[in-house]
Protein backbone atom coordinates (compact mmCIF):
# COMPACT_ATOMS: atom_id res chain seq x y z
CA UNK A 1 0.00 0.00 0.00
CA UNK A 2 1.33 3.38 -0.89
CA UNK A 3 1.01 5.95 1.93
CA UNK A 4 -2.69 6.80 2.02
CA UNK A 5 -5.35 6.67 4.69
CA UNK A 6 -5.94 3.09 5.84
CA UNK A 7 -9.59 2.67 6.85
CA UNK A 8 -9.50 -1.03 7.75
CA UNK A 9 -6.90 -1.98 10.36
CA UNK A 10 -7.40 -5.06 12.56
CA UNK A 11 -4.04 -5.99 14.16
CA UNK A 12 -5.72 -8.21 16.76
CA UNK A 13 -7.00 -10.47 13.95
CA UNK A 14 -4.27 -13.17 13.54
CA UNK A 15 -5.07 -13.68 9.86
CA UNK A 16 -4.97 -9.97 9.01
CA UNK A 17 -1.80 -9.49 11.02
CA UNK A 18 0.03 -12.39 9.36
CA UNK A 19 -1.05 -11.57 5.81
CA UNK A 20 -0.52 -7.83 5.66
CA UNK A 21 -0.62 -6.14 9.06
CA UNK A 22 2.83 -7.07 10.37
CA UNK A 23 4.63 -5.99 7.22
CA UNK A 24 2.88 -2.62 7.09
CA UNK A 25 3.29 -1.97 10.82
CA UNK A 26 7.01 -2.73 10.81
CA UNK A 27 7.63 -0.54 7.78
CA UNK A 28 5.93 2.37 9.55
CA UNK A 29 7.83 1.58 12.76
CA UNK A 30 11.30 1.76 11.23
CA UNK A 31 10.55 4.95 9.34
CA UNK A 32 9.03 6.49 12.48
CA UNK A 33 12.09 5.53 14.55
CA UNK A 34 14.35 7.25 12.02
CA UNK A 35 12.30 10.45 11.94
CA UNK A 36 11.96 10.52 15.73
CA UNK A 37 15.69 9.90 16.17
CA UNK A 38 16.51 12.93 14.02
CA UNK A 39 13.90 14.97 15.89
CA UNK A 40 15.48 14.08 19.24
CA UNK A 41 18.90 15.03 17.85
CA UNK A 42 17.63 18.46 16.76
CA UNK A 43 16.01 18.91 20.18
CA UNK A 44 19.40 18.19 21.75
CA UNK A 45 21.34 20.33 19.26
CA UNK A 46 21.91 23.22 21.64
CA UNK A 47 23.46 20.95 24.26
CA UNK A 48 26.42 20.80 21.84
CA UNK A 49 26.25 24.27 20.27
CA UNK A 50 26.72 25.92 23.67
CA UNK A 51 30.08 24.14 23.94
CA UNK A 52 31.27 26.14 20.92
CA UNK A 53 30.30 29.45 22.56
CA UNK A 54 33.68 30.22 24.11
CA UNK A 55 35.39 33.61 24.58
CA UNK A 56 38.04 32.46 22.09
CA UNK A 57 35.29 32.16 19.46
CA UNK A 58 34.05 35.67 20.26
CA UNK A 59 31.00 34.73 22.34
CA UNK A 60 30.40 36.60 25.59
CA UNK A 61 27.62 34.48 27.10
CA UNK A 62 27.88 33.66 30.79
CA UNK A 63 27.31 30.12 32.15
CA UNK A 64 23.85 31.03 33.44
CA UNK A 65 22.87 32.39 29.99
CA UNK A 66 23.97 29.14 28.35
CA UNK A 67 21.93 27.12 30.82
CA UNK A 68 18.98 29.39 30.04
CA UNK A 69 19.31 28.44 26.36
CA UNK A 70 19.16 24.69 26.99
CA UNK A 71 16.41 25.18 29.58
CA UNK A 72 14.22 26.89 26.99
CA UNK A 73 14.80 24.08 24.48
CA UNK A 74 13.74 21.55 27.13
CA UNK A 75 10.66 23.57 28.06
CA UNK A 76 9.32 23.90 24.52
CA UNK A 77 9.90 20.22 23.80
CA UNK A 78 8.08 19.20 26.97
CA UNK A 79 5.11 21.52 26.42
CA UNK A 80 4.64 20.31 22.85
CA UNK A 81 4.40 16.61 23.73
CA UNK A 82 0.66 16.54 24.35
CA UNK A 83 -0.38 18.72 21.37
CA UNK A 84 1.92 16.69 19.08
CA UNK A 85 0.29 13.52 20.37
CA UNK A 86 -3.14 14.92 19.54
CA UNK A 87 -1.97 16.23 16.14
CA UNK A 88 -0.89 12.85 14.81
CA UNK A 89 -4.38 11.42 15.36
CA UNK A 90 -5.89 14.47 13.65
CA UNK A 91 -3.66 14.62 10.56
CA UNK A 92 -2.36 11.03 10.34
CA UNK A 93 1.05 9.52 11.00
CA UNK A 94 2.40 9.84 7.50
CA UNK A 95 1.27 13.45 7.11
CA UNK A 96 2.38 14.63 10.54
CA UNK A 97 5.77 12.88 10.38
CA UNK A 98 6.45 14.57 7.05
CA UNK A 99 5.33 18.00 8.28
CA UNK A 100 7.18 17.82 11.59
CA UNK A 101 10.43 16.75 9.90
CA UNK A 102 10.25 19.62 7.41
CA UNK A 103 9.47 22.09 10.22
CA UNK A 104 12.80 21.24 11.84
CA UNK A 105 14.65 22.67 8.84
CA UNK A 106 13.86 26.12 10.26
CA UNK A 107 15.81 25.78 13.55
CA UNK A 108 18.81 23.98 12.01
CA UNK A 109 19.27 26.55 9.21
CA UNK A 110 18.71 29.44 11.62
CA UNK A 111 21.22 27.94 14.08
CA UNK A 112 23.82 27.64 11.31
CA UNK A 113 23.37 31.33 10.46
CA UNK A 114 23.48 32.56 14.07
CA UNK A 115 26.49 30.47 15.09
CA UNK A 116 28.58 32.29 12.47
CA UNK A 117 27.84 35.58 14.24
CA UNK A 118 29.21 35.69 17.81
CA UNK A 119 27.70 39.16 18.22
CA UNK A 120 24.17 37.72 17.92
CA UNK A 121 22.05 39.07 20.81
CA UNK A 122 20.81 36.66 23.45
CA UNK A 123 17.14 37.14 22.48
CA UNK A 124 17.84 35.86 18.95
CA UNK A 125 19.66 32.81 20.29
CA UNK A 126 16.77 32.14 22.67
CA UNK A 127 14.28 32.35 19.81
CA UNK A 128 16.28 29.87 17.75
CA UNK A 129 16.62 27.53 20.72
CA UNK A 130 12.87 27.69 21.32
CA UNK A 131 12.15 26.66 17.73
CA UNK A 132 14.57 23.75 18.13
CA UNK A 133 12.26 22.54 20.88
CA UNK A 134 9.88 21.37 18.14
CA UNK A 135 12.02 18.25 17.95
CA UNK A 136 10.97 17.29 21.48
CA UNK A 137 7.34 16.97 20.41
CA UNK A 138 8.24 14.36 17.79
CA UNK A 139 8.62 11.74 20.52
CA UNK A 140 4.95 11.95 21.50
CA UNK A 141 3.58 11.96 17.96
CA UNK A 142 5.79 9.02 16.99
CA UNK A 143 4.73 6.96 20.02
CA UNK A 144 1.03 7.65 19.44
CA UNK A 145 1.35 6.80 15.76
CA UNK A 146 3.18 3.49 16.25
CA UNK A 147 0.84 2.51 19.07
CA UNK A 148 -2.04 2.38 16.61
CA UNK A 149 -0.30 -0.06 14.27
CA UNK A 150 0.55 -2.93 16.63
CA UNK A 151 -1.56 -5.51 18.48
CA UNK A 152 -1.55 -5.44 22.27
CA UNK A 153 0.80 -8.43 22.48
CA UNK A 154 3.53 -6.57 20.54
CA UNK A 155 3.03 -2.98 21.71
CA UNK A 156 5.64 -3.26 24.45
CA UNK A 157 8.35 -4.28 22.01
CA UNK A 158 7.34 -1.75 19.36
CA UNK A 159 6.97 1.22 21.71
CA UNK A 160 10.16 0.30 23.58
CA UNK A 161 12.10 0.20 20.33
CA UNK A 162 10.56 3.48 19.24
CA UNK A 163 11.39 5.21 22.54
CA UNK A 164 14.94 3.86 22.67
CA UNK A 165 15.61 4.85 19.08
CA UNK A 166 14.47 8.39 19.83
CA UNK A 167 16.48 8.73 23.04
CA UNK A 168 19.64 7.72 21.16
CA UNK A 169 19.31 10.95 19.19
CA UNK A 170 20.86 12.77 22.16
CA UNK A 171 24.03 10.70 21.84
CA UNK A 172 24.00 11.03 18.05
CA UNK A 173 24.11 14.82 17.99
CA UNK A 174 26.87 14.83 20.60
CA UNK A 175 28.95 12.32 18.61
CA UNK A 176 28.49 14.37 15.44
CA UNK A 177 29.49 17.47 17.39
CA UNK A 178 32.67 15.67 18.48
CA UNK A 179 33.36 14.73 14.85
CA UNK A 180 32.96 18.37 13.77
CA UNK A 181 35.36 19.52 16.49
CA UNK A 182 37.89 16.84 15.54
CA UNK A 183 37.83 17.61 11.81
CA UNK A 184 36.86 21.27 11.33
CA UNK A 185 37.67 22.62 14.78
CA UNK A 186 35.75 24.90 17.11
CA UNK A 187 35.81 27.72 14.54
CA UNK A 188 33.07 26.14 12.42
CA UNK A 189 30.04 25.43 14.64
CA UNK A 190 27.64 26.06 11.75
CA UNK A 191 28.59 22.70 10.23
CA UNK A 192 26.84 20.79 13.01
CA UNK A 193 23.26 22.01 12.34
CA UNK A 194 23.79 21.97 8.57
CA UNK A 195 24.61 18.25 8.68
CA UNK A 196 21.02 17.61 9.75
CA UNK A 197 19.50 19.25 6.66
CA UNK A 198 19.91 16.16 4.41
CA UNK A 199 18.83 13.86 7.25
CA UNK A 200 15.61 15.84 7.75
CA UNK A 201 14.91 15.92 4.02
CA UNK A 202 15.46 12.17 3.85
CA UNK A 203 13.18 11.54 6.85
CA UNK A 204 10.43 13.71 5.33
CA UNK A 205 10.81 12.09 1.91
CA UNK A 206 10.68 8.54 3.26
CA UNK A 207 7.70 9.35 5.46
CA UNK A 208 5.81 10.87 2.55
CA UNK A 209 6.52 7.98 0.18
CA UNK A 210 6.42 4.97 2.49
CA UNK A 211 4.40 5.67 5.64
CA UNK A 212 0.63 5.40 6.11
CA UNK A 213 -2.17 7.29 7.86
CA UNK A 214 -4.48 5.24 10.10
CA UNK A 215 -8.11 6.36 10.08
CA UNK A 216 -8.72 4.18 13.16
CA UNK A 217 -6.12 5.93 15.33
CA UNK A 218 -8.07 8.48 17.34
CA UNK A 219 -7.47 10.36 20.58
CA UNK A 220 -9.60 9.25 23.55
CA UNK A 221 -10.20 12.63 25.21
CA UNK A 222 -12.46 11.08 27.83
CA UNK A 223 -9.57 8.95 29.08
CA UNK A 224 -7.44 12.07 29.49
CA UNK A 225 -10.14 13.82 31.48
CA UNK A 226 -10.37 10.81 33.79
CA UNK A 227 -6.60 10.48 34.05
CA UNK A 228 -5.95 14.03 35.20
CA UNK A 229 -8.43 13.52 38.05
CA UNK A 230 -6.58 10.42 39.23
CA UNK A 231 -3.94 11.00 41.91
CA UNK A 232 -1.76 8.20 40.52
CA UNK A 233 -1.38 10.17 37.30
CA UNK A 234 0.41 12.91 39.22
CA UNK A 235 2.46 10.70 41.55
CA UNK A 236 3.73 8.70 38.57
CA UNK A 237 4.45 11.98 36.77
CA UNK A 238 6.50 13.10 39.76
CA UNK A 239 8.54 9.90 39.56
CA UNK A 240 9.03 10.32 35.82
CA UNK A 241 10.32 13.85 36.41
CA UNK A 242 13.01 12.21 38.51
CA UNK A 243 13.94 9.57 35.92
CA UNK A 244 13.37 10.90 32.40
CA UNK A 245 13.73 14.51 33.55
CA UNK A 246 17.16 13.65 34.90
CA UNK A 247 18.11 11.82 31.69
CA UNK A 248 17.22 14.65 29.34
CA UNK A 249 18.28 17.41 31.75
CA UNK A 250 21.72 15.94 32.40
CA UNK A 251 22.04 15.11 28.70
CA UNK A 252 21.66 18.81 27.88
CA UNK A 253 23.78 20.06 30.79
CA UNK A 254 26.65 17.55 31.08
CA UNK A 255 29.02 19.24 28.63
CA UNK A 256 28.46 22.68 30.13
CA UNK A 257 29.11 21.33 33.62
CA UNK A 258 32.40 19.77 32.49
CA UNK A 259 33.46 23.06 30.95
CA UNK A 260 32.57 25.14 33.98
CA UNK A 261 33.65 22.74 36.74
CA UNK A 262 36.93 21.60 35.21
CA UNK A 263 37.72 24.18 32.51
CA UNK A 264 37.56 21.67 29.66
CA UNK A 265 37.73 22.79 26.04
CA UNK A 266 34.80 22.17 23.65
CA UNK A 267 36.58 19.14 22.16
CA UNK A 268 37.45 17.70 25.58
CA UNK A 269 33.89 18.11 26.82
CA UNK A 270 32.32 16.74 23.62
CA UNK A 271 34.57 13.68 23.79
CA UNK A 272 32.74 12.59 26.95
CA UNK A 273 29.23 14.03 26.83
CA UNK A 274 27.82 11.34 24.54
CA UNK A 275 28.68 8.48 26.92
CA UNK A 276 25.95 9.19 29.45
CA UNK A 277 23.04 9.61 27.01
CA UNK A 278 24.20 6.60 24.99
CA UNK A 279 24.34 4.25 27.97
CA UNK A 280 21.20 5.75 29.51
CA UNK A 281 19.27 5.08 26.29
CA UNK A 282 20.54 1.50 26.06
CA UNK A 283 19.70 0.78 29.72
CA UNK A 284 16.04 1.81 29.34
CA UNK A 285 14.91 -1.57 27.91
CA UNK A 286 16.89 -3.30 30.67
CA UNK A 287 14.91 -1.32 33.24
CA UNK A 288 11.72 -2.64 31.68
CA UNK A 289 12.96 -6.21 31.77
CA UNK A 290 14.03 -5.87 35.41
CA UNK A 291 10.58 -4.51 36.18
CA UNK A 292 9.07 -7.58 34.50
CA UNK A 293 11.08 -9.79 36.81
CA UNK A 294 11.09 -7.91 40.10
CA UNK A 295 8.21 -5.44 39.83
CA UNK A 296 8.20 -1.88 38.56
CA UNK A 297 7.82 -0.25 41.98
CA UNK A 298 10.76 -2.14 43.46
CA UNK A 299 13.08 -1.36 40.55
CA UNK A 300 11.99 2.29 40.56
CA UNK A 301 12.64 2.55 44.31
CA UNK A 302 16.12 1.04 43.94
CA UNK A 303 16.75 3.41 41.02
CA UNK A 304 16.00 6.47 43.12
CA UNK A 305 18.20 5.17 45.93
CA UNK A 306 21.02 4.69 43.39
CA UNK A 307 20.41 8.17 41.97
CA UNK A 308 20.67 9.68 45.45
CA UNK A 309 23.90 7.79 46.08
CA UNK A 310 25.15 8.87 42.65
CA UNK A 311 24.39 12.53 43.40
CA UNK A 312 26.38 12.15 46.62
CA UNK A 313 29.25 10.62 44.63
CA UNK A 314 29.21 13.52 42.18
CA UNK A 315 29.42 15.96 45.10
CA UNK A 316 32.36 14.07 46.59
CA UNK A 317 34.20 13.93 43.26
CA UNK A 318 33.65 17.63 42.70
CA UNK A 319 34.88 18.49 46.20
CA UNK A 320 37.97 16.35 45.63
CA UNK A 321 38.59 17.93 42.23
CA UNK A 322 38.73 14.48 40.59
CA UNK A 323 37.72 14.80 36.97
CA UNK A 324 37.87 11.04 36.31
CA UNK A 325 35.67 10.21 39.30
CA UNK A 326 33.24 12.99 38.43
CA UNK A 327 32.74 11.67 34.88
CA UNK A 328 32.57 8.02 35.98
CA UNK A 329 29.91 8.65 38.63
CA UNK A 330 27.91 10.89 36.30
CA UNK A 331 27.87 8.17 33.62
CA UNK A 332 26.57 5.69 36.22
CA UNK A 333 23.83 8.20 37.06
CA UNK A 334 22.84 8.28 33.38
CA UNK A 335 22.60 4.47 33.33
CA UNK A 336 20.37 4.50 36.40
CA UNK A 337 18.07 7.13 34.86
CA UNK A 338 17.59 4.74 31.92
CA UNK A 339 16.72 1.88 34.26
CA UNK A 340 14.27 4.11 36.10
CA UNK A 341 12.67 5.28 32.86
CA UNK A 342 11.85 1.71 31.90
CA UNK A 343 10.64 0.62 35.34
CA UNK A 344 8.50 3.72 35.96
CA UNK A 345 6.62 3.26 32.69
CA UNK A 346 6.11 -0.40 33.59
CA UNK A 347 4.37 0.62 36.82
CA UNK A 348 1.53 2.36 34.99
CA UNK A 349 -0.24 -0.49 33.17
CA UNK A 350 0.28 -2.81 36.15
CA UNK A 351 -1.35 -0.30 38.50
CA UNK A 352 -4.49 0.04 36.38
CA UNK A 353 -4.62 -3.67 35.58
CA UNK A 354 -4.61 -4.40 39.32
CA UNK A 355 -7.35 -1.82 39.85
CA UNK A 356 -9.42 -3.45 37.09
CA UNK A 357 -9.04 -6.86 38.71
CA UNK A 358 -10.17 -5.44 42.03
CA UNK A 359 -13.25 -4.03 40.29
CA UNK A 360 -13.95 -7.42 38.70
CA UNK A 361 -13.70 -9.10 42.10
CA UNK A 362 -16.21 -6.54 43.39
CA UNK A 363 -18.67 -7.54 40.68
CA UNK A 364 -17.89 -5.23 37.74
CA UNK A 365 -18.12 -6.45 34.16
CA UNK A 366 -14.65 -7.93 33.34
CA UNK A 367 -14.43 -6.63 29.77
CA UNK A 368 -15.56 -3.13 30.72
CA UNK A 369 -13.27 -2.91 33.77
CA UNK A 370 -10.20 -4.08 31.85
CA UNK A 371 -10.92 -1.80 28.91
CA UNK A 372 -11.23 1.15 31.29
CA UNK A 373 -7.91 0.17 32.86
CA UNK A 374 -6.20 0.12 29.47
CA UNK A 375 -7.73 3.48 28.53
CA UNK A 376 -6.58 5.13 31.75
CA UNK A 377 -3.10 3.63 31.65
CA UNK A 378 -2.64 4.87 28.08
CA UNK A 379 -3.65 8.40 29.02
CA UNK A 380 -1.44 8.39 32.13
CA UNK A 381 1.54 7.24 30.05
CA UNK A 382 0.99 10.22 27.72
CA UNK A 383 0.49 12.76 30.52
CA UNK A 384 3.42 11.53 32.61
CA UNK A 385 5.65 11.55 29.53
CA UNK A 386 4.87 15.22 28.95
CA UNK A 387 5.18 16.21 32.62
CA UNK A 388 8.34 14.15 33.08
CA UNK A 389 10.08 16.04 30.30
CA UNK A 390 9.66 19.21 32.38
CA UNK A 391 12.23 17.70 34.73
CA UNK A 392 14.83 18.53 32.10
CA UNK A 393 13.86 22.18 32.41
CA UNK A 394 14.18 22.03 36.20
CA UNK A 395 17.63 20.40 36.00
CA UNK A 396 19.03 23.12 33.76
CA UNK A 397 17.38 25.97 35.64
CA UNK A 398 18.81 24.57 38.87
CA UNK A 399 22.29 24.51 37.35
CA UNK A 400 21.76 28.06 36.06
CA UNK A 401 20.82 29.41 39.48
CA UNK A 402 23.61 27.46 41.16
CA UNK A 403 26.28 28.94 38.89
CA UNK A 404 24.66 32.35 39.06
CA UNK A 405 24.70 32.57 42.84
CA UNK A 406 27.52 30.28 43.94
CA UNK A 407 29.76 29.93 40.90
CA UNK A 408 29.54 26.12 40.98
CA UNK A 409 27.21 23.15 40.49
CA UNK A 410 27.23 21.77 44.04
CA UNK A 411 24.12 23.60 45.25
CA UNK A 412 22.09 22.23 42.33
CA UNK A 413 23.34 18.68 42.92
CA UNK A 414 22.36 18.88 46.60
CA UNK A 415 18.87 19.81 45.42
CA UNK A 416 18.78 16.81 43.06
CA UNK A 417 19.85 14.51 45.89
CA UNK A 418 17.01 15.77 48.08
CA UNK A 419 14.51 15.33 45.25
CA UNK A 420 15.64 11.73 44.62
CA UNK A 421 15.12 10.95 48.31
CA UNK A 422 11.63 12.45 48.09
CA UNK A 423 10.84 10.26 45.04
CA UNK A 424 12.22 7.23 46.88
CA UNK A 425 9.91 7.95 49.81
CA UNK A 426 6.89 8.38 47.51
CA UNK A 427 7.65 5.14 45.66
CA UNK A 428 8.22 3.18 48.86
CA UNK A 429 5.20 4.51 50.75
CA UNK A 430 2.78 4.65 47.83
CA UNK A 431 3.66 1.56 45.83
CA UNK A 432 6.13 -0.84 47.45
CA UNK A 433 4.56 -1.10 50.91
CA UNK A 434 0.96 -1.20 49.76
CA UNK A 435 -1.05 -4.44 50.06
CA UNK A 436 -0.38 -6.92 47.26
CA UNK A 437 -3.96 -6.57 46.01
CA UNK A 438 -3.32 -2.90 45.22
CA UNK A 439 0.40 -2.87 44.50
CA UNK A 440 1.36 -1.79 40.95
CA UNK A 441 3.87 -4.63 40.54
CA UNK A 442 1.09 -7.16 40.76
CA UNK A 443 0.37 -9.12 37.61
CA UNK A 444 -2.97 -8.46 35.97
CA UNK A 445 -5.35 -11.23 36.72
CA UNK A 446 -3.79 -12.33 40.02
CA UNK A 447 -6.41 -13.09 42.71
CA UNK A 448 -4.18 -13.19 45.73
CA UNK A 449 -0.73 -12.00 46.81
CA UNK A 450 1.84 -13.76 44.68
CA UNK A 451 4.53 -15.82 46.44
CA UNK A 452 7.21 -14.08 44.41
CA UNK A 453 7.37 -11.13 41.97
CA UNK A 454 5.65 -11.82 38.66
CA UNK A 455 6.02 -10.15 35.24
CA UNK A 456 4.06 -7.01 34.70
CA UNK A 457 1.93 -6.51 31.59
CA UNK A 458 3.46 -4.63 28.71
CA UNK A 459 2.95 -0.84 28.69
CA UNK A 460 -0.41 0.25 27.45
CA UNK A 461 -0.69 2.60 24.55
CA UNK A 462 -0.05 6.31 24.84
CA UNK A 463 -3.32 6.94 22.99
CA UNK A 464 -6.44 4.83 22.60
CA UNK A 465 -8.59 4.39 19.55
CA UNK A 466 -12.11 5.71 19.90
Amino acid sequence: MSARWITRWEPEDPGFWANEGRRTARRNLWLSVFAEHIGFAVWSLWSVLVLFMTPEAGFTLTPDQKFLLVSLVSLVGAVLRLPYGFAVTRFGGRTWTTMSALALLVPVVLAAVLMRRPETPLWALLLCAAVSGLGGGNFASSMVNINGFFPEREKGWALGLNAGGGNLGVATVQLIGLAVLATAGAAHPELLPLLFVPALLLAAGLAHRRMDNLATNRTDYGAYRSAVRDRHCWTISLLYIGTFGSFIGFGFAFGLVLQNEFGKSPAQAAALTFLGPLLGSLSRPLGGRMADRFGGARVTAWSFLALAVGAGGVLAASAAGSFAAFVAVFVVVFVVTGLGNGSTYKMIPALYAARAESAVEAGADPAEARNQGRRLSGAVIAVSGAVGALGGVAINLAFRESYRHTGGASAAIVGFLAFYLLCLAVTWAGYVRRPAAERPDRTAGARRPEPRPQPEPEPAVAERRA
